[in-house]
């Protein structure tokens, strides 16, 4: 038995799936369907997106629960769980991430004044950021609630990564930083991961929130196609709207918004491979070069966008 057809009996039944009413983010009853978008990495699977009309939030509608998306995650193409280099997109993503890794450090250190402090990387994938931070002089807390995960960053970190289900054990007021790296629009229960986050950030501490953009010019340009979609792992789809409005609700405000630059070029060939079925690098080097033109002089229409969160 082959593993997509393994993936698609362990797939769940209709009982098991999410369908909301309101909008997940501001509870707005004015949502409405958009267009549908495909599983391209583990099932081919349609997946309608909506959107809420107040807060421009967009969401997938008709999601596993949380109980039962984990068949959607099982594939080896799925990078930040297995480290897997095969193939030229993959093994661009892990020569970018050296340079973003060291990047986001410096960020942190310039946007916190802390050279060292306490840090808690949430969906923490393979361990590469947690690592980093611990060397530099960190105090790492890294939660990830894949196994598979946990044991590469085991491997090739020696790092001992806790499940996510310890996020609710961490002390109150405690961490300097908190970090998602593309890790929110994953979460089934946004609202309450938020007020713990508000809880356990330190009374000056800060939050960056890495999120997929989809008021992007590369968003605009692929479309449904879009790979950053990537329904139905991605619950929530933000725009820079949605985040404040969002933050604004647990007693928080975006301060910040940093750009993810590469993302743009990465999103863009995984989308010229699902909307044509081969890489055509050149046209993805463009289309990710003409987002980020189109954000240069505004990074909050990135391909990416790092909100920067702080209590008010």
């Amino acid at each position: 038995m082959g593993f997509l057809t393994e993936t698609l009996l362990s797939l769940p039944p209709v009982s098991e799936i999410v369908t909301y009413s309101q909008c997940p983010a501001c509870d707005n009853g004015n949502i409405s369907h958009k267009f549908t978008a495909i599983d391209h990495t583990v099932t081919k699977k349609a997946f309608d997106i909506w959107e809420c009309a107040a807060c421009s939030l967009r969401f997938t509608q008709n999601v596993p629960s949380r109980e039962a998306i984990a068949p959607y995650y099982q594939s080896q193409a799925y990078v930040s769980h297995s480290e897997t280099k095969k193939g030229i997109i993959n093994k661009l993503y892990h020569w970018v991430r050296t340079y973003t890794l060291r990047a986001k450090r410096r960020m942190i250190i310039h946007l916190t004044t802390l050279r060292k402090g306490k840090l808690l990387d949430i969906g923490a994938g393979t361990g590469s950021f947690a690592a980093l931070m611990q060397k530099a002089g960190w105090e790492v807390t890294g939660l990830e609630p894949d196994e598979t995960a946990r044991q590469n960053a085991r491997q090739h970190h020696q790092l001992e990564l806790q499940p996510i289900e310890k996020l609710g054990d961490q002390p109150a007021n405690h961490f300097d930083v908190i970090t998602l790296w593309h890790v929110l629009e994953h979460v089934h229960d946004l609202h309450r991961y938020l007020d713990t986050f508000y809880r356990l950030l330190a009374p000056r501490g800060t939050l960056f929130v890495a999120v997929p953009n989809y008021t992007s010019l590369d968003a605009d340009t692929y479309e449904a196609h879009w790979a950053a979609w990537d329904v139905p792992r991605h619950l929530y789809h933000f725009s820079p709207h949605s985040m404040d409005i969002l933050a604004e609700r647990h007693g928080m405000q975006v301060v910040a918004h940093k750009p993810m630059w590469f993302d743009s070029f990465y999103v863009s060939m995984l989308s010229e491979q699902y909307k044509n079925g081969f890489n055509n690098l050149p046209a993805a080097f463009w289309n990710g070069w003409l987002s980020n033109w189109g954000a240069f002089d505004d990074v909050s229409k990135c391909s990416s966008v790092i909100y920067v969160i702080r209590k008010k």
